[in-house]
């Protein structure tokens, strides 16, 4: 077997990988993408980190190709989409930064909080200007954590030794785990209330982008400091800089930019801000760790058909009257899952006509990924999906039912929260074009992809008008638009396909309509590192 290593990898793993006879591994670290094409269909594996472009056409001519390995988390420079219609399998390794983006975190706040990086400049220039740069201690403070995931939960253990308050809000995490961290949950606008720093941890998701934006700053004490080593996109930007210059906050630090590098951008201008060039898992101890794993991985892949942090699974062996449905259950159940406001009790999926007479586990799995993708922001796949969701005490129920009404085969994914249960149909019709066939009560018929406005209204007339001409006048293009309802002069539901971003102003606008009564973005375009069936 033939291991083509294309990145820098630590001396380590490449020597747990040459220990074993029977592989043979070839490093070529900077080769070019026209090279790599040419040498690519000799091995049987390729480990990778953000170096290598591994494209449609690298996994095209990788005619031996079985598993591509991407020593870090993100798989966003690796066609997932291409590797899983080939069968390859995909590999990354997401848990071996959490120390260190959770010290990078705690550096950050000691750099904002004793005014490191402006004390530096200042000796450096040579003077001695002791008085300019009084700080803050951290003991005493209170720490609000939003998102207390593996790399929030290590930061609750470092700051309770700094002797900080703990606050936090996560929807999804359980209260045990929470009190056994020392947090005390509040809803995220108590926590950005009472904080003094406020750290960001939580995973970049449809629910989650621009989370923190104009209206939360105006939350935050005067005197608060904001961390984020998260995703840049968790935060407005904009409104950021602007809380920033007008003193509504006393201060950020940030590790990660909504767009990379920052060129341009008003933070670099900024006197009371810390940036670093997203340096949370840039550390040798990290760099090593990601090394070992994915060499272990690799191997245990190749030599005992073991597969481990798999990002993808390949679909080949499944039925295929069924593989049309499995895209469709990730769509329905992440459509779903945007209809809900609070934790996940229970996911049920239900098959109805001629799928529920076959083997149907991967599309159950499926729609259970598209869930979890709104929760935890991790790479969610077939091969964690239903351990992921037992952690978080969710229910998982399938159902099979013979008939399927008017058409051959319909998939009905059902959600459950706290007294709130929602509802969405669909079905692969003509062929495997994915459709949707209703939300809760109500039918109506159109494509399931890309991204929706959903609308709940009185049915009366004008009230297609009246979402035309407000998102005409915001430049937003309509593609198509189905309406179901309850009966005449009743209730409604109107779901409208946009060719363009649908930002939170345009939403809040609509709220404001006379007879909405429930305007929602529902976000089914996903990057490449969504792509996990």
């Amino acid at each position: 077997m033939k291991i083509l290593i294309t990145d820098e990898l630590s001396k380590e793993g490449i020597e747990m990988l040459t220990k074993d006879k029977t592989i043979q591994v070839d490093v070529r670290p900077k080769i070019s993408q026209e090279d790599l094409l040419k040498i690519i269909g000799d091995y049987e594996a390729l480990i990778i980190r953000s170096g290598t472009k591994v494209t449609a056409q690298v996994i095209e001519a990788g005619t031996k190709l079985r598993v591509v390995g991407r020593a870090g988390v993100g798989v966003d420079n690796v066609d997932v989409e291409a590797a899983t219609r080939r069968g390859v399998l995909v590999m990354n390794t997401p848990s071996a930064n959490i120390v260190s983006a959770s010290e990078h975190t705690m550096a950050m706040m000691l750099s904002w909080a004793r005014n490191i990086p402006w004390a530096d400049a200042s000796v450096k220039s040579g003077k001695w200007e002791r008085s300019k740069f009084m700080g803050i201690e951290l003991s005493g403070k209170t720490l609000g954590i939003v998102g207390i995931g593996r790399i929030g939960g290590e930061v609750a253990k470092k700051a309770k030794a700094f002797g900080m308050k703990l606050v936090g809000f996560d929807p999804y995490i359980s209260p045990e785990l929470a009190v056994k961290l020392g947090v005390r949950l509040l809803p995220l606008d108590k926590v950005l209330a009472e904080a003094d720093i406020i750290t960001i941890h939580a995973p970049l998701t449809p629910t989650t982008y621009h989370q923190i934006g104009k209206a939360q700053f105006e939350m935050m004490k005067p005197t608060a400091v904001i961390v984020n080593c998260a995703r840049g996109e968790i935060m407005d930007e904009d409104a950021l800089i602007e809380a920033l210059e007008t003193k509504r906050i006393a201060g950020a630090a940030l590790d990660v930019y909504e767009k990379e590098p920052p060129k341009g951008s008003k933070l670099l201008e900024l006197s009371n801000v810390v940036l670093t060039p997203h340096l949370g898992a840039s550390t040798k101890e990290a760099q090593d760790k990601v090394s070992m794993e994915m060499a272990e991985h690799v191997k245990l892949f190749l030599v005992d058909d073991k597969i481990t942090n798999a990002v993808n699974a390949p679909i080949s062996k499944v039925d295929p009257k069924v593989a049309p449905f499995i895209p469709i259950a990730e769509r329905l159940g992440s459509f779903c899952m945007q209809l809900i406001d609070g934790p996940v009790k229970k996911v049920e999926v239900e098959m109805h006509g001629e799928i529920a007479t076959l083997d149907t586990r991967m599309v159950t799995v499926s729609a259970l990924i598209g869930v979890l993708q709104n929760v935890t922001g991790e790479t969610t796949n077939v091969i964690n999906a239903n351990s992921i969701a037992r952690e978080k005490g969710i229910q998982m129920v399938e159902s099979k039912i013979d008939e399927a009404g008017l058409f051959t085969n319909m998939l009905v994914v059902r959600i459950s929260s706290e007294g709130v249960k929602h509802e969405v149909r669909g079905t692969a019709f003509p062929s495997d074009q994915p459709r949707i066939l209703g939300v809760d009560e109500f039918d109506l018929d159109m494509p399931l992809e890309g991204d929706f406005i959903l609308t709940k209204h009185d049915d009366m007339p004008g009230m297609i008008g009246k979402i035309g001409n407000a998102l005409g006048s915001r430049n937003v293009n309509i593609a198509r638009m189905g309406v179901g309802r309850e009966g005449k002069l009743g209730r409604a539901l109107m779901l409208i396909s946009v060719d363009d971003p649908v930002d939170k102003k345009i939403l809040e606008e609509l709220r404001t309509l006379q007879n909405f009564n429930e305007v929602r973005y529902v976000k089914l375009s996903r990057p490449k590192d969504y792509m996990n069936i």
